[in-house]
């Protein structure tokens, strides 16, 4: 009987490894200085702290710039923004019974019909005065020129007479220059009103149809522990903000109204078309109900000076009327924001940011006055 052994066979020799140390040419100082960490730099030195302020300056002027560059585009963008929110509560109640996409068209069907209707009925009339003006004006600038007539004296009065004599008739006078040149401003002041009106309207349209796509992506910005209470916030500004439109075509129509009654019962030409001009003019705050008085005053010269003045003492006692009653009673009722706080918002506004400013000023102070009340009184009373 055999027995088994194991055979042992040696390990092979281990390789030598190399060392830093081991290659007379690489002492390891090189890999040492990389590792090496260097000196902490110091972020408060001056050099460091002017840089930076350097680059900020630079960068807030590239944003000044910018915003500055686009303000008009962000004007119309504000303004679409700001009616399609004053026409939400309309859409909304429209929007219970019919889909969204209908009541949108439905409202701009009848914002386009008024706008149809009162240039269908200012179009005739304007024509007629412009044509019969063309046809007086040799008359009128003879009268000018000679200091006859009722045209004539007030002219000399005005020494507009002794300009007319030193200009001739001739190409390149200053006088056919100067025409020129108002002509053309005219014409560009027009052009850029449409192409601004339009754009509004275009982008009006599409606010209506995406507010509520507007409205989520808003909340998207609130955290989410918050988003609850952002949402009943914006549906509480939007809510004031849609009751100030609606106080605004009331108002506006009150004026329109009034103005048709009183040119109707003066005999005033046209009382229809001045009421409709009226109301429109009402929507523009604080001077759109003046500039409209003025027009039907000069409208109601071809009746007498008696009419005329008349007129404007109308609207003057109708102006203090609707600034000191009847537009604060509306907005307490249709905004829930005090006279006072109305009127006072108003001028804060226009001196800040003209018309523009006037016409926001009452919904955002509504909407100041939201928070105020909801957010920053009750944390007070806990505190």
């Amino acid at each position: 009987m055999t027995s088994s052994s194991t055979i042992e066979l040696p390990a092979p020799p281990a390789e030598p490894t190399e060392t830093p140390g081991d290659d007379p040419s690489d002492d390891g100082a090189g890999e040492e200085e990389l590792s090496r960490s260097g000196a902490v730099f110091d972020r408060r030195h001056p050099y460091l702290i002017g840089l930076t302020g350097a680059f900020g300056v630079i960068t807030a002027y590239i944003v000044y710039r910018a915003v500055a560059d686009v303000a008009d585009v962000l004007l119309l963008v504000g303004i679409a923004l700001f009616l399609a929110i004053g026409f939400e509560p309309i859409v909304g109640r429209l929007s219970r019974r019919l889909p969204r996409i209908a009541a949108v068209l439905l409202v701009i069907a009848a914002i386009t019909a008024i706008i149809v209707g009162f240039v269908a009925l200012a179009l005739p009339p304007i024509v007629h005065e412009v044509m019969a003006l063309t046809k007086a004006w040799p008359k009128y600038r003879q009268q000018v020129v000679s200091g006859q007539g009722p045209v004539g004296k007030l002219a000399a009065k005005a020494h507009l007479n002794t300009y007319l004599k030193s200009s001739t008739s001739a190409k390149g006078s200053p006088l056919n220059i100067s025409l020129l040149g108002g002509v053309l401003g005219a014409g560009e002041i027009v052009l850029s009103a449409i192409s601004g009106l339009t754009v509004v309207m275009v982008l009006t349209a599409y606010f209506m149809v995406t507010l509520p796509s507007v409205r989520a992506l808003w909340l998207r910005f609130i955290p989410h522990s918050r988003r609850e209470r952002g949402a009943e916030l914006t549906d509480a500004a939007f809510a004031r903000v849609g009751g100030f439109v609606l106080g605004n075509i009331l108002t506006s129509a009150v004026a329109g109204a009034g103005t048709t009654a009183w040119a109707t019962a003066l005999g005033i030409p046209y009382p229809f078309l001045l009421g409709l001009a009226v109301a429109l003019f009402d929507l523009i705050p604080i001077v759109g109900s003046t500039v409209g008085g003025i027009v039907v005053s000069l409208v109601g010269l071809t009746q007498g000076v008696p009419v005329a003045l008349a007129t404007a003492a109308f609207y003057l006692a109708y102006r203090f009327l609707e600034d000191h009653l009847l537009n604060p009673f509306v907005m307490r009722r249709t905004v829930r924001i005090s006279a006072g706080l109305s009127i006072v918002a108003t001028l804060v506004g226009a001196t800040l940011l003209g018309l523009l400013g006037a016409l926001v000023a009452i919904p955002v102070a509504a909407t100041i006055q939201v928070i105020l009340e909801q957010v920053t009184f009750p944390s007070l009373d806990r505190s």
